[in-house]
């Protein structure tokens, strides 16, 4: 088919989904740790940044064990081709051991509660597998069937959840799928529950909230190569699962490494507020558009008194800016979501439940829970802008921020994926932008332009590494990586300064209750020290390439052009995507790709071919002379300057360096 030969863009673009998972590259795991021990300075800090937290609190553990009927009866999940796609965690072992000395206790913390696994009963009807993949599936006992919320992010785990269920419950058949939001996380395995053949009969519905696929295409397309260079690090792939290295996702155990699909959704939720009924069961509908997700929704199963939190209020603090890179995020929408969730909902609802970790029982619990994740945020956004506003930037806002004591000691407002810190910094960001109103930051040198005057400045790298050794032994991690950063900037294979912003890296990483921050600066360590690990396409390949439209083609087209390759070329086309039956006027000029949905009447060329041909074309896997030997692509008119264009579009590739020029 020709969607299995999609171009290398669009792969890269999509694969920026597929995070943190490591098994698929274990062959670069095996030197990635030389089991750097913890130092002096970071045994103290785990001492110091513990002591505000209840620890004889139990009732996480006894929630996330709660209602728990089965177990996977295997301790992975192998795809059919061998590939390993997940392995279980043991819970029950996990629970007891205590912290390792490289991994801060309330990292460890969640990571514990995260191992819980297998099939949970929620009620009588609804149920969750936890333990397969970053988030839950949620499954529903409908009149004749069930319902599943959120198919995880590969077909292999999915099938295995719903295997899990099934063997308790019962085969049932599946009479509608409900994406919860436009993550990966929480639609990439729908193949392993349905059919597309089942979905286009109409014999399954699938709901998604408004904008869904819009913003499941556009968030992982346009920056895509970008996001998916910093998810490598984020997810922590090149680490091995050790003590020294990746332990936990914060939000879940990991992601599973299989095959992901897309199945469009057939019904959007439009409205603010919809009620439907799905084969006899009821679900409130809420839309929380622009909160964790541009495109997500929450839903209250009013017979059940269960309300469905989706990724709104989980048992972490979340981020306002991802690290991986995507856009800032409204915390004051966030609020008032939180706040409609607390006042309209809460009351009605005796079980809260979310796409992620364990439930929440009791009205008063319920309440304290999402007024505790309404406050973090409103905090968050309130001080960021109390400080703003009176001069601070945002460095200085992200070292500033501290929650209140009466929300500080709450386990669920922990650092464990998103921080405090960082939020400051979005807030900032949200609202003033990058540019911090000191002039002297307006045209700023890159690092590569003005390291070597920093080093030149300092007396030469010889003396930097000399102070910085001093530094990181007094404990001084930031700093030295910090300063560090010129020298490796101004001699790139001073493996002396790298190998000791490594170790201060590595230091760091330990220190860090953050999963997705300590994943961080223990990649740049690891790349310090071995340098850039290449990463293969995923085999998985773009589950969206069907549904893009020829204005994304047009669009990441637009992007992948070089302007300085392509030079002064001016040339207008109508271009064609003959199975739609879709034409547009394109234009390149002034370095620029443009169109419009119309014929152009004085068109250089013209050039007729389907959707996924053009996407090849684009992407530099089929030449336009092979395509039109072939009868897939017809052209008439400046065949030279389409193949000038063609020539200068890139294919994108993340194997560039974060650490170094």
């Amino acid at each position: 088919m020709a969607t299995n030969k999609v171009l290398s863009f669009f792969v890269y673009s999509v694969a920026v989904l597929l995070f943190l998972t490591l098994q698929p590259f274990t062959a670069f795991s095996e030197n990635a740790s030389s089991n750097d021990p913890p130092s002096e300075s970071t045994k103290a800090y785990f001492s110091s940044s513990t002591t505000n937290l209840d620890w004889g609190d139990q009732r996480d553990f006894k929630n996330a064990e709660r209602g728990l009927i089965a177990i996977p009866e295997n301790k992975s999940i192998v795809a059919e081709n061998g590939q390993l796609v997940w392995v279980f965690k043991d819970y029950q072992s996990l629970k007891r051991q205590p912290a390792p000395e490289t991994v801060h206790p309330i990292l460890w913390r969640q990571t514990q509660l995260n191992a819980a696994t297998g099939l949970f009963k929620v009620t009588d009807r609804i149920f969750q597998v936890r333990g397969f993949d970053l988030a839950n599936m949620t499954i529903i006992e409908s009149n004749t069937g069930i319902i599943i919320i959120d198919p995880l992010t590969s077909i292999e785990s999915a099938r295995a959840a719903l295997s899990l269920y099934s063997k308790s419950r019962g085969e049932k058949p599946v009479r509608a799928v409900i994406y919860s939001h436009n993550h990966m996380d929480h639609f990439g395995g729908v193949a392993g529950v349905v059919s597309k053949g089942q979905v286009s009969s109409g014999q399954v519905k699938i709901f998604a909230p408004l904008n869904f696929e819009k913003e499941a295409i556009s968030e992982n397309l346009l920056a895509g190569n970008a996001m998916l260079r910093r998810t490598i690090w984020y997810s922590g792939i090149p680490l091995p699962r050790s003590p020294y290295g990746t332990v936990d996702a914060g939000l879940g155990p990991g992601v599973a490494n299989g095959m992901r699909s897309y199945i469009a959704p057939t019904d959007i939720i439009e409205s603010q507020m919809e009620t439907h009924v799905i084969d006899g069961f009821p679900i409130e509908f809420y839309l929380a558009s622009n909160t964790e997700a541009p495109s997500e929704m929450i839903m209250f199963y009013p017979e059940e008194e269960v309300l469905n939190v989706s990724e709104v209020a989980v048992h972490t603090v979340h981020n306002l800016l991802t690290p991986r890179g995507t856009k800032v995020r409204d915390s004051l929408e966030w609020v008032k979501v939180l706040n409609v969730l607390l006042h309209e909902y809460a009351p009605r609802a005796d079980i809260m439940i979310a796409q992620h970790h364990w439930p929440t029982w009791g009205k008063e619990n319920i309440a304290k829970h999402l007024q505790n994740q309404r406050d973090f945020y409103k905090f968050a956004h309130d001080r960021s802008l109390h400080l703003a506003n009176q001069g601070y930037n945002k460095e200085e806002i992200g070292e500033m921020l501290s929650l209140p004591s009466s929300l500080a000691k709450e386990w669920t407002l922990q650092d464990y994926y998103g921080t405090l810190g960082s939020a400051g910094k979005a807030v900032f960001q949200f609202y003033l932008g990058w540019y911090d109103g000191n002039p002297s930051k307006l045209q700023q040198l890159s690092e590569s332009k003005s390291a070597g005057k920093y080093v030149d400045y300092m007396g030469g790298s010889g003396a930097i590494l000399k102070k910085a050794k001093a530094d990181l032994d007094a404990g001084n991690y930031q700093w030295v990586v910090q300063v560090l950063q010129h020298v490796i900037f101004a001699e790139p294979d001073n493996q002396s300064a790298r190998n000791l912003a490594a170790n201060a890296f590595i230091q760091l990483g330990y220190q860090q209750t953050s999963a997705t921050w300590r994943n961080l600066y223990l990649s740049a360590a690891y790349e310090l020290r071995n340098g850039i690990m290449e990463i293969p396409v995923s085999a998985s390949g773009n589950v969206f390439i069907e549904e893009l439209t020829p204005k994304n083609i047009l669009d990441y087209a637009g992007i992948s052009m070089d302007s300085k390759l392509v030079g002064q070329l001016n040339l207008t086309a109508n271009v064609t995507f003959a199975d739609l039956e879709q034409t547009y006027s394109v234009t390149v000029e002034n370095g620029v790709l443009s169109y419009i949905d119309e014929d152009a009447e004085n068109a250089d060329l013209t050039i007729s071919a389907d959707k996924n041909t053009f996407a090849r074309l684009f992407g530099h896997q089929l030449t336009l002379v092979d395509g039109v030997e072939y009868g897939l692509i017809q052209v008439e008119g400046d065949t030279v300057g389409l193949k000038r264009l063609l020539d200068s579009i890139t294919v994108f590739s993340p194997n560039f360096s974060l650490i170094s020029p």
